[in-house]
């Protein structure tokens, strides 16, 4: 079965970015990967909400219309919740610790490696 992933992030050349390191990555499951991407929270809570089921979200913390966190926390009660991983540029202890307090399972800093990128969504898919 083909893995899905959610990215969920409001710059297009992050976009790209997360595009180019899944189809180029070593890892056969993340370059197969089906890969969805949201602009914003709106547009990620309707990809959630389809009957096509994520398993993993690459989370923007802050979006145009909110915070990151308020949709991993919403994740947080879901029956069968796919993985989260916080993309942030804040390096801050506290951030990190607020990401991983709102349901997030996993915290990457940008400008992150792509190798960093692979192997935190390889470890994150179901097997």
């Amino acid at each position: 079965m083909t893995a899905r992933i959610l990215l969920v992030e409001d710059e297009e050349l992050n976009r790209v970015l997360v595009r180019a390191v899944l189809a180029r990555a070593d890892d056969p499951e993340v370059r197969d990967a089906r890969l969805v991407e949201a602009g914003s929270l709106a547009a990620a809570r309707d990809v959630l909400h389809s009957p096509d089921p994520v398993d993993v979200v690459l989370l923007d913390m802050n979006l145009p219309d909110g915070s990151g966190l308020d949709l991993a926390s919403e994740l947080a009660d879901v029956a069968e919740k796919p993985r989260v991983i916080a993309l942030t540029a804040s390096v801050l202890p506290s951030d990190r610790a607020a990401a991983l307090e709102a349901g997030c399972d996993g915290f990457l800093d940008k400008p992150y490696a792509a190798a960093d990128l692979v192997t935190v969504i390889a470890s994150n898919l179901p097997h």
